[in-house]
């Protein structure tokens, strides 16, 4: 016979450690390459191996990990293309949340993308820049008011996940990011989808290039384009 409460407790435990295997995921904790041992991980996370093997196939499931010949599960590496494909599909993708928000958000969703950009702006916390950061772009596509495109973007985010940490701990990053939101929300406040569309693509694009030279840094993707290759970043 089945143990329920065994059950419930692999459940609530494969969740935590699911959950925590993100964070350390999007903190650069576990970086691209890492190997996933049940046996370490457990120990690690003082779990059984149990639902520390129901996380790592949520997470391939989420396509954050693969199966690699005598090296078993791993978190991935992203090639150069997959790294433009992304940025390129969450420029269109947020874009587009910016001009639906245009139409469709309240005063009282503008209002609190205005007072979180100013927190963000105003911290000092590279921590607290980046959860603002993601405060602000979380509203921004509940103020656009489409379920399928936010979950176009949910997932998108957790492959992007796999670059790491956020390109805001760069402290270069932080003033222009603001200033970008700045433009996205002067757009916005000014009902303009077009615009606020376009002050997206910016923001995001600029994003982009700062994540391409910390990549090309750390040398963490798989394939860059062929050495001598004129690529304009």
């Amino acid at each position: 016979m089945s143990n329920p409460t065994k059950s419930a407790s692999d459940l609530s435990q494969g969740q935590s450690a699911y959950d925590r295997l993100l964070d350390e995921i999007r903190h650069g904790t576990l970086p691209p390459g890492a190997r996933l041992r049940e046996v370490d991980l457990a120990a690690r996370l003082n779990i059984s191996r149990t639902p520390v093997r129901e996380a790592i196939r949520r997470l391939e499931a989420d396509g954050l990990v693969e199966h690699l010949p005598r090296q078993g599960a791993s978190l991935r590496r992203l090639s150069y293309a997959e790294v433009m494909e992304l940025y390129e599909m969450r420029a269109v993708l947020e874009g587009t949340a910016a001009r639906l928000a245009a139409r469709a958000a309240s005063e009282l969703e503008l209002r609190e993308l205005s007072d979180i950009n100013q927190e963000m702006t105003a911290s000092t916390d590279p921590a607290e820049i980046v959860r603002l950061n993601r405060q602000f772009h979380a509203t921004l596509m509940n103020a656009a008011k489409n379920r399928y495109l936010q979950r176009a973007i949910g997932a998108m985010g957790r492959t992007l996940l796999i670059l790491g940490r956020s390109t805001l701990f760069d402290p270069a990053r932080i003033a222009s990011a603001a200033k970008e939101h700045d433009a996205v929300l002067r757009a916005l406040q000014a009902r303009d989808g077009v615009a606020s569309e376009r002050a997206m693509h910016a923001h995001i694009e600029a994003a982009h290039r700062i994540r391409l030279r910390q990549l090309r840094d750390a040398g963490v993707m798989d394939a860059l384009p062929d050495e001598g290759a004129d690529i304009a970043l």
